[in-house]
């Protein structure tokens, strides 16, 4: 059963912007929020993450300089806001909640304990 739940994906041209949130409650969010992407046949790759309270982040080499992780405001959310958008980035995304936080393993599917069902990103040419 999902405990967090994605939005804002949809389809996009290359060079174009996309914001994703992620909901949850205090206690699914846990220590560490990660975004995770995925396409058919492929494994679930980590994207960025970001250490609930303290605000430190952690990103993907794909992702750096173009994605941003912050925790929202209003506590309950954390986005993921993705510049300059390639083909290559098109997937399944998953927003994951740990109870653990860990800068060496942040990016680690492994290391997360609840997931969202996904928000779909498509990026054309």
């Amino acid at each position: 059963q999902a405990r967090l739940a994605e939005s804002g994906g949809g389809p996009v041209q290359a060079g174009e912007s996309l914001r994703l949130s992620c909901y949850g409650s205090e206690r699914d969010f846990g220590a560490m929020v990660g975004w995770f992407r995925q396409v058919p046949g492929k494994l679930r790759e980590g994207v960025a993450a970001i250490v609930i309270g303290e605000g430190t982040t952690y990103y993907a080499d794909s992702a750096k300089g173009r994605f941003t992780i912050s925790q929202d405001s209003s506590a309950n959310t954390i986005s993921l806001r993705m510049n300059n958008l390639k083909t290559e980035d098109a997937a399944t995304y998953y927003c994951a909640g740990s109870r653990r936080k860990s800068g060496m393993f942040a990016l680690q599917a492994g290391m997360y304990d609840y997931w969202g069902q996904g928000t779909q990103v498509a990026v054309s040419s």
